[in-house]
């Protein structure tokens, strides 16, 4: 079954982790050339629970963030992820993993990004923080950086107003 409305709208905030997960894709330039990140936010703690990098902007790009995130969170069934209206998130082998996992689908609201401002905010935070301005050897010092910005400094160090000037690992590790 697709979703067709935003669950989001009526839930109230999650208290726990793998309760509400939200995705989205940017696109980032290199060069003369565009590729594409997509992320998986827990919003109890926003931590970035998945991410995958590519040069194609595909529903594998998508599915890489949400595998990732489903074998290293093992959420039980009922999370609610929530996403826009593209393409790569409605797509058969997406709503299969949704099927499988018990996943309850969230689309934001036609022409409302702002139904989906966690993921957005990341965005602009890994833009400003790691990307703006810099260069890059290649696509793969790019993906490099990357990893380390998200797993290594944005997940374990960056503080969060929201979270109480904690980490998401800090604010996940206190809250367990």
């Amino acid at each position: 079954m697709k979703a067709t409305e935003n669950l989001r709208l009526n839930s109230d905030a999650p208290t726990a982790v793998n309760q509400q997960w939200s995705g989205d894709v940017t696109y980032l330039k290199h060069g003369r050339k565009w590729y594409y990140l997509a992320v998986i936010i827990d919003l109890y703690s926003r931590k970035v629970v998945g991410w995958s990098f590519s040069d194609n902007r595909t529903s594998k790009l998508t599915e890489g963030a949400l595998v990732k995130a489903l074998r290293t969170r093992r959420p039980k069934e009922g999370l609610l992820f929530h996403s826009d209206r593209g393409i790569e998130y409605l797509n058969e082998n997406l709503q299969g993993y949704y099927k499988r996992h018990g996943i309850r689908h969230s689309l934001n609201r036609a022409g409302c990004c702002t139904d989906n401002a966690e993921v957005e905010s990341f965005f602009h935070t890994l833009k400003g923080e790691m990307f703006q301005g810099a260069r890059f050897r290649d696509h793969w010092k790019l993906r490099d950086e990357l990893a380390n910005y998200i797993d290594q400094f944005y997940n374990r160090r960056r503080l969060h107003s929201i979270l109480g000037y904690q980490s998401p690992q800090q604010f996940e590790k206190l809250a367990a």
